[in-house]
Order: structure tokens, then C-alpha cells, then sequence
């Protein structure tokens, strides 16, 4: 395939993941109830991203994710929303240079890893569907302790101040929270991103994806 146009096509996707994800983020199919729990299907379209058009791309759709993260603690503060924007101060709480680091980072590494991850792992397997499964259910738990253990290591005292509740019982929190909404992120990534990939697999071999 002529590279222009290949390339032509992989701003088409990155655009189309934008969107996608812009989306997710101004309405609530980018947080969705589940009982007592609310799980993020924000990550889906930045391991998507990576997965289909390539690393570098996955990081860009994940600064998207990182981006709208932080704009929606920014114009929608709670008494967290501190960890992931500077701009907002909660009672003497205010964010700072390592917000932005929790925010941003995760997301972008999200993106990248997928993609890393996946690659290497078609090479070595020459199974796309296994490949795309476990690149999504270990980088989306990777995702999840990183941001909470930005949290813990760089505002662990005034979150759970902000909660009213103590650095001990927050720990137990984090744990609940890798153990529930982690899992079932998890499993939603491990479900999700393969079928797609299964589903789009001529689609993204005409265009000549997936296989850099």
C-alpha cells in the first residue's frame, strides 16, 4: 500500500478514536453504574487505538483520555477532583504538578503499551485475538494501580482528608477498588478489545494494519 495513503488512513482512525472518545466523555457511556460501582469504558478506544494503528497513536488517543480527564475534574469538581486538575482548589486542597502527572500519565502509557505489548506478542504467537486479549487485560490493570498509586504516593494524606477518612482505611478503599472496578474494567477490556479486533480483522488487513 502507498505509505500516503496508509498514513492518510491511520489520521482517518486516530480522528475517528478522538471523537470516540471526546464522546465517552461528555455523556455517560464513559462511566456506567454498576450497582453500588461505576466502571470507566474510557480506556477502551485508547487500547483500541494502539492496538489497530500502532503505539505512537495509542499514546496520542490516551493524552485525549488524560485530557478529558482532567477538564471534566476542572468544570465538574468533587472533593477528589483535585488529583487529577491544578486548577481547582477544594477547601485548603488544591492540585499541583503531580495532578496533572496522574491525569496524563497512566493514559498515555495505556496507549503505548497496548500497542508495544500487542505487537510483540502477534510476532512471538502469530494469534492476534490472544494477543489483543492479553495486551488489554494487563495494561488496563496496569492503568488502574498506576493512577491510585499516583494517588496514594503523591496525595495520600488530603485525599483522605477529603474523604474524612483515615490513610488506613484509604489503602483498604484502593484495595476494594483494584478488586471491583479493576477487575470488572478488566474483564470488559478482555471481552471487548479481541471481538473488535476478530470483527475488524479484513478490514484492518486491507488497509494494512496490524501488521507493523
Amino acid at each position: 500500500m502507498n505509505s500516503q495513503k496508509k498514513r492518510i488512513q491511520q489520521l482517518t482512525l486516530a480522528a475517528f478514536f478522538v471523537a470516540i472518545e471526546v464522546l465517552m466523555a461528555v455523556t455517560p457511556i464513559g462511566y456506567i453504574p454498576v450497582g453500588a460501582l461505576s466502571i470507566t469504558t474510557m480506556h477502551l478506544p485508547v487500547i483500541l487505538a494502539g492496538v489497530l494503528i500502532g503505539p505512537k497513536f495509542g499514546a496520542e488517543i490516551g493524552f485525549v483520555f488524560g485530557l478529558t480527564s482532567c477538564i471534566r475534574a476542572t468544570l465538574q469538581p468533587t472533593v477528589t477532583s483535585f488529583v487529577f486538575t491544578p486548577f481547582v482548589q477544594i477547601g485548603n486542597m488544591t492540585g499541583n504538578f503531580w495532578s496533572l502527572l496522574i491525569a496524563f500519565g497512566p493514559r498515555i502509557l495505556l496507549g503505548w503499551l497496548s500497542g508495544m505489548a500487542y505487537r510483540i506478542l502477534v510476532r512471538k504467537t502469530n494469534n492476534k485475538v490472544l494477543s489483543a486479549m492479553f495486551a488489554a487485560s494487563v495494561n488496563t490493570i496496569m492503568h488502574t494501580l498506576l493512577v491510585l498509586g499516583g494517588i496514594w504516593v503523591f496525595f495520600a494524606q488530603p485525599y483522605a482528608q477529603a474523604l474524612s477518612i483515615t490513610t488506613g482505611a484509604l489503602a483498604t478503599a484502593f484495595i476494594a477498588t483494584i478488586t471491583s472496578n479493576g477487575i470488572l474494567e478488566t474483564v470488559l477490556a478482555a471481552i471487548v478489545i479481541p471481538a473488535l479486533v476478530k470483527a475488524l480483522a479484513s478490514t484492518t488487513e486491507r488497509m494494512g494494519l496490524l501488521n507493523e
